[in-house]
């Protein structure tokens, strides 16, 4: 029923920026909350950033915090990713995920997720 796109992800050198963008299928659908993953190979899937249905709340993983910025255009159906001042570390397969709930909870659950977009970060 949803389907989630992720796009922006490229090679870039340390220091450098990208951003990515999550677009989902159907308006109402918009509203919930939504998060960013990652996984590099041979590593677990971590989490990288969530935001609430409105927008208004966001959480950020330690080592992301105050480099990534997490936004939403709900009218566009689309939640964003904007990671500045990379790292080589920052390397992986970004995913994005909607959440089963409208606000941010320390248990979230997931029913959708993208296919994902490789972000590379050279030195």
């Amino acid at each position: 029923q949803v389907q989630l796109v992720e796009s922006g992800g490229g090679l870039v050198q340390a220091g450098g920026s990208l951003r990515l963008s999550c677009a989902t299928s159907g308006r109402t659908f918009s509203m919930y909350a939504m998060s960013w993953f990652r996984q590099a190979p041979g590593k677990e899937r971590e989490f990288v950033a969530a935001i609430s249905g409105s927008g208004i709340t966001k959480y950020y993983a330690d080592n992301v915090k105050g480099r990534f910025t997490i936004s939403r255009d709900n009218a566009k159906n689309t939640v964003y990713l904007q990671m500045n001042s990379l790292k080589p570390e920052d390397t992986a397969l970004y995913y994005c995920a909607r959440a089963t709930a409208v606000v941010l909870r320390v248990d979230q659950q997931y029913d959708s997720w993208g296919q994902g977009t490789q972000v590379t970060v050279s030195s």
